[in-house]
C-alpha cells in the first residue's frame, strides 16, 4: 500500500497553525500530516533576525523530512513557500512523490536564480523595528477578503511577520526539477464568467503553462481557512489516491 504522507509548508506570515480545519478530514482519509512552520514566524517568530534567508526555509523542510524519515511525500507549499518546496523537491527529489502548489509562487524550469519578490511595492516599507512586513487587516481584505469573523481575527491573532529575505532570496533549482510531478490548486474570488477580457485572457494563458493536473477554487489567497473541505477534496484528488 502507498505511504500517504503530506508535508504543508505555509506561505507568509502562517505557521503550522494555519492548516488546522483540513489536518483532521485527510487524517481520517488515512493521510499521515507533517505541518511544517518556518523559522522565523508561528510558533517560531522567537528565532526571528535579518539572517534568516531562503536556505534557513529549505533547511527547515528538509530536516523536518529526515528526521521523520518520510519518502513518497506529496510536498505541499502555499503562495511565496512554493520557492522553499520547489528547493526543498530538487535537493531531495527521490523523497518527493508530488509537489503541490497550492496558490503559490512556480518557478520556471531554467537553473539560472529566480523568486525574487518586493513586497514594500505592495504592500508598504517594513515598519520601523520590524524585519519584515507584518500581516494587517488591510492585506487580509488587499488579497483575501473572504476571511470573515472570527477566522478574520484568528489571522490576525495568529500571524508573524514575514521576514523580507524570504521574499527577496532567489531559488535556484536543477534539471532534476523537470521530472518530478507537480499539481496546482488556484484560487479566484471571482466567478470565472465575471473576470474581464484580459483577465480571463492573463488566467488561460496561466493555465496553459501548467505542468500538471489543477483546481480551481472561488476564494482568495487562504483556502484552507475560508474553502477546508473543498480543499480537502480537491487535494485528494490531485494526489492521485
Amino acid at each position: 500500500m502507498r505511504t500517504k504522507n503530506i508535508v504543508l509548508v505555509p506561505g507568509a506570515w502562517l505557521g503550522a497553525w494555519v492548516w488546522k480545519k483540513i489536518v483532521p478530514p485527510l487524517e481520517k482519509q488515512g493521510y499521515n500530516i507533517y505541518p511544517v512552520t518556518l523559522t522565523g514566524m508561528g510558533d517560531r517568530k522567537h528565532l526571528a533576525s535579518d539572517r534568516l534567508g531562503m536556505e534557513t526555509a529549505i533547511q527547515d523542510v528538509i530536516n523536518a523530512i529526515e528526521y521523520d524519515d518520510l519518502e513518497e511525500i506529496i510536498l505541499v507549499g502555499h503562495s511565496f513557500a512554493g520557492k522553499v518546496v520547489s528547493a526543498v523537491a530538487d535537493r531531495i527529489p527521490e523523497r518527493i512523490r508530488l509537489i503541490l502548489y497550492m496558490d503559490a509562487f512556480v518557478p520556471e524550469n531554467v537553473t539560472t536564480p529566480q523568486g525574487i519578490f518586493d513586497p514594500e511595492s505592495e504592500y508598504g516599507p517594513i515598519p520601523p523595528g520590524e524585519i519584515g512586513i507584518p500581516l494587517t487587516d488591510s492585506i487580509i481584505e488587499a488579497i483575501g477578503s473572504d476571511v470573515k469573523g472570527e477566522d478574520r481575527k484568528w489571522m490576525l491573532q495568529k500571524g508573524t511577520t514575514w521576514p523580507i529575505r524570504l521574499a527577496k532570496d532567489p531559488i535556484t533549482i536543477s534539471d532534476k526539477f523537470r521530472k518530478l510531478k507537480k499539481a496546482y490548486i488556484i484560487c479566484i474570488l471571482q466567478n470565472e464568467n465575471e473576470l474581464s477580457d484580459g483577465e480571463r485572457n492573463d488566467l488561460k494563458k496561466y493555465l496553459d503553462k501548467l505542468e500538471g493536473p489543477y483546481r480551481i477554487i472561488k476564494t482568495g489567497h487562504w483556502p484552507m481557512v475560508t474553502r477546508p473541505e473543498e480543499l480537502v477534496r480537491y487535494m485528494i484528488e490531485l494526489s492521485g489516491e
